[in-house]
């Protein structure tokens, strides 16, 4: 199964891209997954959204290509970050690529509650009626005081949480399995 990894931070030191390569590593026999850079997408403009630059070409041909979609988001002032709502944008326009594309969303903060906010944002916006995409509910994934849980080469320590990611990763699977 093919998987889209897209994350919604472009800090060269992402706890959620550490997140999403942990994922990517971790599950390589079950999973494949390719992360789609953020960081050169150009914001999105209704003129030349038939003619996009090439980068974005790429990225919806990326999305497009995969069997689902996984959502990482950091918490930018209680919401989702403008990159990845600018990636969205272009994802839902003119050929809509994630048009019953099934997602999973997932976040780490440092803060104690996790991604919560920024993942109820999130869900509304892949609800919408260009997006409109299938999300796996009742697995939320927010892990808080992510700053503890990494250990400095970037790997997942926290035995709880890697267990609860097992978990989770294994009903995604499953559930995407009724889509494709």
């Amino acid at each position: 199964m093919k998987v889209v990894a897209i994350v919604g931070s472009i800090r060269e030191k992402s706890y959620n891209m550490q997140l999403a390569q942990f994922i990517q590593k971790r599950y390589a026999e079950k999973i494949e997954v390719e992360i789609a850079s953020l960081k050169d997408l150009p914001m999105y403009n209704q003129d030349n959204e038939n003619e996009p630059p090439q980068t974005v070409i790429d990225f919806k041909a990326k999305v497009k290509a995969a069997d689902a979609v996984l959502w990482i988001t950091p918490e930018y002032n209680g919401t989702v970050p403008g990159v990845m709502v600018n990636a969205i944008d272009w994802l839902s326009r003119v050929d809509k690529v994630m048009i019953g594309k099934p997602s999973f969303i997932m976040g780490a903060s440092m803060g104690n509650l996790g991604t919560v906010k920024a993942q109820l944002h999130l869900r509304d916006i892949l609800f919408s009626a260009g997006v409109n995409s299938p999300q796996l509910s009742g697995n939320d994934v927010y892990i808080g005081a992510v700053h503890t849980k990494f250990d400095q080469t970037g790997n997942l320590t926290d035995e709880g949480t890697v267990k609860f990611l097992d978990m989770v990763i294994d009903n995604f699977l499953s559930w995407v399995k009724k889509y494709v």
